[in-house]
């Protein structure tokens, strides 16, 4: 085991996993008795009428299950200065933001020393897996990671994103240096005010210490792809910083410019080397083994909303496996990927069945008849009661629901997964979309994955004009009379033939297989799908106004589905438009 690794015992860490996950049953009923006893006093609890028992029985029946909506009057308290047990025994040390992505706003959580303690767990145990199956040496890491801006709530919490809010502590720092890779850039660099800034830094640590490289890494597969597509537009100015040893003038935050000009000094060797091996790349393919040769596998969350991203993230790749990273949310860690061998495609998340309490919605899809009613709930499943983690069967569909140590207490997380199998007694989570639809204008209910799979479809006529996808989003227009769905497509060209175009524009039509979408858009109540391709750099502009809002890169994902509420990001695609095709795929 190399030297920087020594005192963190990958065997031991698994074997504990193992004992966990043989008895998960029992450790479930454990984790929720601490849970309880330790917000006994929480006054959420208190007026459920629980009266100091544990017991999974007593629970279910006592503590409703709730979404964050049923939660914000009681984290508004607390972000507003009630310092009263509300929702936990413990104090809050700060507040969480989530993305806001998905919502078009950032959800308030709370944040405790619980939760850093779940992340550092959930981290060493991912990164035994890892290193158990790819082994690195010493050196660093290439991470393209980020803080976010923070600020004071009314009550004098300190607000900001999730993953922010665990780079900040010392917990992490400590856990970063026994089990992994030094990152290359200094803090100063993540935690730099400026986005565009941080990144270019980043990729030139990453090219000072390239021979040093075992793994590059982001949260998500998205912030990895981004990062290269800029490196392509910048690799000539980053091998004149490396040539000459002066750091770009583009670079003008004092703290980053001071602790990266640290860093650099006249390499001409090193820039003649990364240039040659530049130019004689083509069209960029493996541009990270040829840059970083001793870099093992390339990590990050790639599941779910960034799995449109694995295909131009393997054109940079080559020949480097691929690792999805461990299975949380903001809310809190759910599973690690015990077989980092598997493709993203692949992957599945073994539950810690000590990191909280977990139950499961079985789901079944409706029949198809029911689909076409109009009276039908604007939701894809009918439902059961939740069963226990251990209860969960092979093949079947269940959302998420969620108590943990940070307030959380029967939460429906929202998120789809079915059980792939088992690992020992705890079962392995293959995610399969977010539980809320995303577009609906009639009768019809079109998931994230839906339009995932359509886009897809779509995409493969591309191929013959030698043009990829850049990155795409929706909106249910429903100004028109009928409503219809708009596609938002950034291609990474310009030139491209309206035919191709147009039977894009056919294809997506025709590859939203929902029977309610069908039967509407046959009986013209939903009208003709349209296809707008927007202007490269569209959705950099998206990022950039959610960064303004105070979001984290680390964070960001693309928000697939547009809405109304969300009208600065709608405006930014309608005015960014340069075409526009309508479907003639039912007439």
């Amino acid at each position: 085991m190399p030297e920087k690794n020594r005192e963190f015992n990958i065997d031991g860490v698994i074997e504990e996993f193992e004992a966990l996950t043989k008895d998960a049953g029992r450790v479930q009923r454990e984790t929720l008795r601490r849970i309880l006893e330790e917000n006994g006093e929480a006054e959420y609890l208190q007026n459920l009428g629980l009266g100091g028992r544990t017991d999974p029985e007593t629970f279910k029946a006592c503590v409703p299950l709730v979404t964050h909506k049923d939660l914000e009057p009681y984290i508004q308290r607390i972000a507003d200065g009630d310092a009263s047990p509300i929702l936990t025994g413990k104090p809050v040390t700060s507040i969480s933001l989530s993305s806001g992505t998905t919502q078009g706003k950032p959800k308030l959580l709370l944040f405790n020393e619980e939760l850093v303690y779940s992340t550092m767990q959930i981290y060493r145990l991912s990164f035994a897996f890892r290193n158990r199956e790819f082994p690195i040496g010493n050196g660093k890491a290439l991470q393209f990671i980020y803080s976010s801006k923070q600020f004071k709530t009314k009550g004098g919490l300190i607000a900001t994103t999730a993953t922010t809010n665990v780079y900040r502590s010392e917990q992490f720092k400590s856990t970063m240096n026994d089990i992994q890779s030094q990152c290359c850039s200094p803090d100063a660099v993540i935690f730099g005010p400026d986005f565009h800034q941080s990144l270019y830094c980043h990729l030139l640590c990453g090219l000072i210490y390239s021979d040093e490289v075992q793994f590059i890494s982001s949260t998500f597969a998205h912030s990895i792809v981004h990062a290269f597509r800029t490196f392509e537009q910048v690799w000539e100015e980053l091998c004149a910083d490396v040539r000459e040893g002066v750091l770009s003038s583009r670079i003008t935050v004092p703290s980053i410019r001071e602790s990266v000009s640290g860093l650099l000094s006249p390499n001409p060797d090193l820039a003649d080397s990364i240039y040659e091996k530049c130019v004689g790349l083509s069209n960029w393919y493996g541009v990270i083994p040829e840059l970083w040769p001793n870099a093992k596998y390339v990590y990050g969350i790639m599941t779910g909303s960034m799995e449109p991203y694995l295909k131009k993230l393997r054109h940079y790749a080559g020949n480097l496996p691929l690792i999805s990273a461990e299975y949380g949310s903001s809310e809190g860690w759910i599973g690690a990927n015990a077989d980092p061998g598997l493709p993203p495609e692949s992957a599945t998340f073994a539950v810690l069945p000590d990191i909280g309490y977990f139950e499961f919605i079985p789901l079944r899809e409706k029949p198809r008849e029911q689909e076409l009613e109009r009276s039908a709930p604007t939701i894809h499943y009918t439902e059961s009661e939740p069963v226990g983690l251990t209860e969960v069967k092979v093949g079947e569909e269940y959302e998420i629901i969620i108590t943990n140590f940070a307030g959380l207490y029967r939460y429906r997380l929202g998120d789809v997964v079915k059980v792939a199998g088992f690992h020992n007694s705890t079962p392995k989570l293959k995610f399969v979309c977010r539980r809320g639809l995303l577009l609906t204008v009639n009768i019809d209910k079109n998931t994230e994955k839906d339009l995932q799979s359509a886009v897809e479809e779509a995409t493969e006529l591309l191929a013959e004009e030698k043009l990829e996808l850049v990155d795409f989003t929706s909106h249910a227009d429903m100004s028109a009379d009928p409503g219809r769905y708009v596609i938002f497509w950034e291609l990474n060209a310009d030139a491209c033939s309206d035919d191709v175009l147009h039977s894009c524009c056919d294809r997506l039509d025709r590859s939203f297989v929902d029977a309610g979408y069908i039967s509407s858009r046959k009986a013209q109540a939903i009208g003709p799908l349209e296809l707008r391709v927007v202007e490269r750099g569209t959705f950099q502009k998206i990022l950039d106004h959610y960064l303004c809002l105070g979001a984290a890169v680390s964070q960001f994902k693309t928000p697939r589905c547009v809405g109304t509420s969300n009208s600065e990001v709608l405006q930014i695609l309608c005015s960014n438009t340069m075409k526009s095709y309508f479907s003639t795929a039912y007439g």
